[in-house]
């Protein structure tokens, strides 16, 4: 529906409006002229811009990343204009690379101040924006980002106004006061469509969704991967969303009403971000629409303002991950590549959340497979942009690994466990050079068992998860066992054992999850778990028999652990045809000896040498 203006309103677009051409001859040789990005770029600015390339000469462009075309990054045209990149996309990234443009890079939430301070001067700010109001006011719609701060502070303010871009509500809107010249056009809105996600991010997706829970607040980019996550938060309720960027995939969401904003503790009942780009269906969504709220980058990306929504998920990608938790994202090696954009802003600000969790998410492997993307040394020149010290969860289709708070040795396991299995046997040599990990550390033979990883309710109503043992859970393991008491100890090891060394523990929790196979018992303490149980069994192949162990905390005994571990390893076992188990029990403890006889296999118990010894029969 068209907008009746106002005769004020009217009299003063008629004062403003002008042809292409005539806009762009304010643009003076020596201006640095910001231009509206993502799907948002004034595209008809632009080609006017740079038909006026033989009459300007040290004109500097700058703006994020754009998906038109950026003839002006031509090098035949190095006279008259050379671009500077806070973002670097697929049309400027060869001129970049061949030193004919170039990078700057910046925290997105910081670029605005550049050009408030004064540090960066702008003179002429080009954005694509909506048809004005009754009242006159555009909306810069689908990206407000950067450009609202380079519009205020710019000396000359040109705005293509498209019929095609969308009014989204919040705080994006310019006064046509404030704009000195505009050109109508009806030029359709850039489209960016990611391809479906494959099966590799899907993967990715799943163990990334086991770490959001019921009211969580999402950010989370473009792309596949960020894709997969969503479709796999089909069972979540009530997410909210506070975000750099989005695109189709945020709405399909909140058409299956697993996004409602409704438990946001910031901004509630909105979906908060700063740009988007998708399809013209999602431009449509947006027009007018009250659930959108659209802000600059130096609020969404403030990281004191994330850190104000509770339970705050962030979700980025990588293009590499060392064995220390260094994160490179915008460069291959010495090859620049895209920019640091806002990941370091909603790292930092999901890890102050109460609640919040900072994630990368990647690919095991670059290229088809030839190539880790977990490695043991980054390559030459390749840039950090989210240090170790900020690194929290690094997930890959091979699981998540928690690196906060770990030692360089832990963490170099944790990533180990995460990579591809073709690359986890030269990572671990090269973690033994390093010397992150000592030199007899076993191999990683077999894949961690995901499916294996389940949150019961015991007997108190407490909430307690079962999962496999893992190589990172050594001093986790020493704290539980110096926490038994004597009696649990002889009954576990059927002597006294006062002490266990480092060569024993790290042979407890290095288990193929076959042969050897153990699983704990744990409560999860913040961002931190505590062993309340462990549970394993030794198989002997020449008899296809294996012997089980158990230990519970003294005061976690009674509750229902032992039974939920057992079940756990005599399904798994039966999944591996596994015989039967043995379990040697002293005669006093009948506690073990009821629950060996009733767990749901046939039993036999024999006296041997003062103990009995329990045969259970297992059924593949």
């Amino acid at each position: 529906m068209k907008v009746r203006l106002a005769p004020t309103t009217r009299d003063l677009l008629a004062r403003k409006l002008c042809d292409a051409p005539e806009a762009v001859s304010r643009i003076r040789s020596g201006d640095r002229v910001y231009i509206g990005s993502n799907c948002a770029q004034p595209l008809t600015l632009c080609e006017a811009m740079v038909a006026r390339a033989h009459e300007l000469s040290g004109v500097e462009i700058v703006h994020l990343i754009t998906f038109g075309p950026a003839p002006y990054a031509d090098p035949a045209l190095a006279q008259s204009f050379r671009h500077l990149a806070f973002f670097i996309g697929p049309n400027t990234r060869a001129s970049v690379q061949g030193g004919h443009a170039d990078y700057m890079p910046i925290f997105l939430s910081e670029i605005p101040n550049l050009f408030s301070s004064g540090q960066m001067p702008i003179d002429v700010a080009m954005v694509s924006v909506s048809p004005p109001d009754e009242h006159g006011f555009c909306s810069l719609g689908i990206s407000i980002d950067v450009g609202l701060a380079a519009c205020r502070n710019a000396r000359i303010v040109i705005a293509e106004i498209n019929e095609n871009m969308p009014r989204t509500l919040g705080q994006g809107f310019l006064h046509l006061s404030d704009i000195d010249a505009v050109v109508m056009t009806k030029t359709p809105l850039l489209e960016h469509v990611d391809d479906a996600p494959d099966e590799v991010s899907r993967a990715i997706g799943r163990h990334v969704a086991t770490l959001i829970d019921d009211g969580a607040t999402l950010q989370t980019g473009i792309g596949s991967i960020p894709g997969a996550v969503l479709e796999a938060l089909r069972d979540k309720n009530d997410l909210g969303v506070h975000t750099e960027m989005f695109g189709d995939a945020v709405v399909a969401a909140i058409q299956r009403g697993n996004i409602t904003c409704r438990k946001k503790s910031l901004h509630p009942n909105k979906v908060v971000s700063t740009f988007c780009f998708g399809s013209h269906r999602l431009y449509r969504y947006l027009h007018d629409n009250p659930l959108f709220e659209f802000a600059p980058t130096e609020y969404v990306n403030d990281p004191n303002v994330i850190a104000l929504n509770v339970s705050m998920i962030a979700i980025n990608s990588a293009i590499e991950v060392d064995l220390t938790g260094q994160v490179v994202a915008d460069s291959i090696g010495s090859k620049l590549y895209s920019g640091i954009g806002g990941q370091v802003d909603f790292i930092r600000g999901a890890s102050r959340s109460i609640g919040g969790k900072p994630i990368i998410a990647l690919p095991s492997t670059a290229k088809g497979g030839a190539f880790s993307r977990i490695v043991s040394r980054l390559r030459p020149g390749a840039g950090v942009v989210t240090s170790r010290g900020d690194v929290h969860y690094i997930v890959t289709e091979f699981g998540a690994a928690y690196l906060h708070g770990k030692c360089l040795r832990e963490r170099a396991l944790s990533l180990i466990r995460i990579a591809h299995p073709d690359f986890r046997d030269q990572l671990l040599e090269e973690a033994k050079e390093l010397g992150l990990v000592p030199k007899e550390q076993p191999s990683v033979e077999h894949t961690f068992p995901e499916d294996m990883v389940k949150t019961i309710q015991i007997a108190s109503g407490e909430t307690v998860i079962l999962r496999p043992i893992l190589p990172t859970d050594e001093q986790m393991l020493k704290k539980h066992f110096y926490s038994l008491s004597p009696e649990t100890v002889h009954r576990r090891f059927n002597r006294m054992v006062r002490t266990l060394t480092n060569g024993a523990v790290r042979d407890l929790v290095n288990v193929d999850y076959r042969r050897h196979m153990a699983m704990v018992a744990v409560q999860r303490r913040g961002r931190g778990e505590k062993i309340l149980a462990t549970s394993r069994y030794y198989l002997d192949d020449t008899t296809n028999t294996a012997e089980i162990a158990f230990a519970v905390l003294d005061d976690w005994q009674g509750k229902g652990i032992g039974r939920a571990l057992l079940t756990a390893l005599i399904e798994h076992a039966a999944r591996h045809r596994v015989g039967s188990f043995v379990a040697w029990v002293q005669p006093d403890n009948f506690p073990m000896l009821r629950l060996l006889q009733n767990c749901g296999v046939p039993a036999e118990q024999k006296l041997v040498d003062g103990q009995y010894r329990v045969t259970m029969k297992l059924q593949p």
